[in-house]
């Protein structure tokens, strides 16, 4: 069951917040506990509609209508953008009825084909806590709570020749793209540090062996000895506006 559905449904996206209406009343409304996407970045690829998980609790008394709900936005608090097509807010789980504490559960959907979505969007957002009071008043809130916006990353890798002699040499071949928002297509990442990782056979997890920065096509290449057995892959850290990502692993015998 749910409380609310962001007005509009899927239509809205990035439209500016509706100015408070004459009357509306500041106050009596406090926000706590919130977290958006489990306090990770979100991170948008081109074409899925991406659901970002958030939670919070609100102390009222006040009676309301419509919300609550915590929603991203930049720009002035109550008239700039706000990032979702639409949204859900679970019904109040009572923590404390006399005081008027509740603790809720939301879900923001994010779809990167709209038309007002594009890469300048991808950054640092503010969180906003809004619910809308009875009597045509609302209470908007500031929450200081910074979200991190990232465009999605893809990365391949290819380790040839498989199988290889111990003490030959392996060439390590990838490409890293980043998400462009304009166009809905993946483009080769240039002038990235990408950090080439390698398991040995039996092992659990991967070590840097060294790193390569991409082409200008977002290529990577690289070359190393073969010692023994095992998986190569490469690793993009991300940075303030494109997500990290692994690739696949490339196994590659050693005899």
């Amino acid at each position: 069951m749910w409380n609310a559905v962001a007005a509009g449904g899927a239509a809205v996206v990035f439209a500016g917040a509706a100015t408070a209406p004459a009357g509306a009343a500041e106050g009596g409304v406090s926000f706590s506990r919130v977290a958006v996407n489990g306090g990770k970045p979100i991170v948008i690829g081109v074409k899925e509609e991406v659901v970002v998980p958030a939670a919070f609790r609100m102390t009222t008394t006040l009676k309301y209508d419509f919300g609550p709900s915590v929603l991203p936005y930049r720009g002035k608090l109550g008239t700039g953008d706000r990032l979702y097509s639409a949204y859900e807010v679970s019904d109040c789980k009572v923590v404390d009825k006399a005081k008027g504490i509740c603790d809720f559960a939301e879900w923001l959907y994010i779809d990167p084909r709209h038309l007002d979505f594009g890469n300048e969007d991808a950054g640092t957002w503010k969180t906003a806590g809004q619910v809308f009071l009875a009597g045509d008043a609302d209470d908007t809130d500031d929450l200081n709570l910074p979200v991190q916006v990232k465009r999605a990353t893809r990365v391949t890798v290819n380790a040839s020749p498989e199988p290889v002699a111990a003490g030959g040499t392996i060439t390590v071949t990838g490409k890293v793209t980043r998400a462009n928002w304009d166009t809905h297509t993946y483009q080769g990442y240039a002038g990235r540090t990408v950090s080439l990782q390698f398991k040995a056979a039996g092992a659990s997890s991967y070590t840097t062996v060294k790193k390569a920065t991409s082409s200008g096509t977002g290529t990577l290449r690289t070359t190393v000895k073969a010692t023994k057995p095992g998986t190569w892959r490469w690793t993009y850290y991300g940075n303030s506006t494109a997500g990290a990502k692994s690739s696949a692993g490339d196994y590659v015998a050693v005899r």
